[in-house]
């Protein structure tokens, strides 16, 4: 892997790309904690006539070898121009939002395809450099681009690190903002600039189509694994950075894995990054799907092996069979054998040879440790909130099963160590034994 970033002709797409993706991570935590998604997709389109009429322009004024130069000026006026009309149809025409992002979009994307098709016979050479930056093609970025992609990924990084606390507050709590003397609309620019800026680095990597991607994508993955602000630009950045590398790899990689195919590096790194996205959505330690899947299906068997536990410490002075089990639990007796097996080898119950299950003392004392949480619990919703006790025991069911232990001592001093519940049934002591 370290071939891309010293050979000649990797050098430049995979750092550029990693640069690219970099800042649109970065900037794109900006626009996912507006919630403002459609906005990077409305000026990503609104560079495409800038693009055009810059290539146009260059190849009329033979300017050829500043052709980057004028690209990049000629697509950062463009969504600038676009945001212009675009809070002019807000604020001046009463448009509503969503309506004005869609009418820019379609507008500007149309303009510059009408300019693209009049130069697509005329001047072929410059249709396709135009093309270059509908679909991005990084394959053919020298080093100059990573000095410009470089040097602005830094004014980026710079413009969100000073004024990060404005940025910060506005987003919060723009009241606040506001009260302090600060200028919203100044912060609002300054957010579309930033925003604007990332676009105009991103279209020469991943394109005009695909560039809203590279902005919600690393924001949507690193939004999984934290909720301050600070760490989202930096885990959004990281993500940016792998998506760029291995965009880049895997595009050269599969492209001679499968000779005659070709693997374009734009929708590659599109591709890696919505992986992550998907990755992180589904396993990200807290909010992942699958993870709360897990902790649920946990929380449920630790629960049933609590509930067994509690039928039979109720059943102490006779076995129980796994068919009664699996009828007052509700559950199938696959399942049932499965949670008495787990419970035996925590040595908490023991099975005779008729198959007749009873505790163990350590199953004896885990079991009266639930019905005392279960009847405590009861006390204290008759005693101090006042619910009948006819109708404690379905909400006693719930709590049981989380209470900690320092939740059973707070209850205990504040209910005076009850003897008996509600219904008069004594409460098991801490140790498991009936007082």
């Amino acid at each position: 892997m370290i071939n891309f970033f010293t050979d000649p002709f990797l050098r430049a797409p995979t750092i550029g790309a990693m640069l690219m993706c970099f800042a649109s991570g970065v900037v794109g935590v900006l626009v996912f904690v507006q919630r403002r998604s459609l906005l990077g997709e409305t000026l990503s389109h609104a560079t495409y006539p800038g693009v055009t009429l810059a290539v146009v322009a260059a190849a009329f004024l033979g300017l050829d070898e500043w052709l980057p130069l004028f690209i990049l000026s000629g697509a950062l006026l463009s969504a600038l121009l676009g945001l212009l009309v675009m809070h002019f149809l807000k604020l001046r025409l009463k448009v509503r939002e969503d309506s004005a992002l869609c009418l820019v979009l379609a507008a500007f994307f149309g303009v510059g395809v009408t300019i693209a098709s009049g130069v697509q016979f005329t001047h072929t050479a410059q249709f396709l450099k135009i093309q270059a930056y509908l679909y991005g093609q990084v394959a053919t970025m020298t080093d100059i681009h990573i000095a410009i992609y470089g040097g602005l990924s830094l004014l980026i990084v710079a413009m969100v690190f000073l004024f990060y606390k404005e940025l910060q507050s506005l987003f919060f709590d723009r009241p606040f903002t506001t009260s302090r003397g600060i200028a919203s609309w100044g912060i609002d620019t300054l957010f579309c600039v930033i925003v604007a800026l990332a676009l105009v680095i991103g279209i020469r990597s991943v394109g005009v189509v695909l560039m809203s991607a590279m902005l919600i994508a690393p924001a949507a993955s690193a939004r999984q694994y934290t909720n301050r602000l600070s760490l989202m630009f930096l885990f959004a950045g990281f993500f940016g950075l792998i998506s760029g590398f291995f965009g880049s790899y895997l595009s050269v990689v599969l492209s001679e894995v499968f000779p005659g195919r070709s693997f374009a590096t734009g929708p590659m790194i599109v591709l890696v990054a919505s992986t992550i996205t998907l990755l992180s959505l589904a396993f990200a330690p807290k909010k992942g799907l699958a993870i709360r899947y897990f902790r649920i299906a946990s929380f449920r068997f630790n629960r049933l092996q609590e509930n067994i536990l509690k039928a039979i410490w109720r059943h102490e002075k006779e076995k129980i069979s796994l068919g009664e089990l699996a009828e007052c639990q509700g559950r199938s007796r696959q399942y049932i054998k499965l949670v008495l097996f787990r419970l035996m080898a925590r040595g908490w119950i023991k099975s005779s040879s008729a198959n007749l299950y009873t505790l163990t003392p350590e199953g004896h004392q885990q079991g009266g440790r639930i019905i005392r949480l279960h009847r405590l619990w009861e006390v204290y919703l008759v005693n101090y909130i006042g619910v009948g006790s006819e109708r404690v025991h379905k909400n006693a069911e719930e709590i049981e099963h989380i209470l900690s232990p320092e939740l059973e001592k707070k209850l205990t001093r504040l209910l005076d160590n009850p003897e008996r519940d509600p219904h008069n049934q004594p409460i098991p002591q801490s140790e498991g034994h009936v007082s």
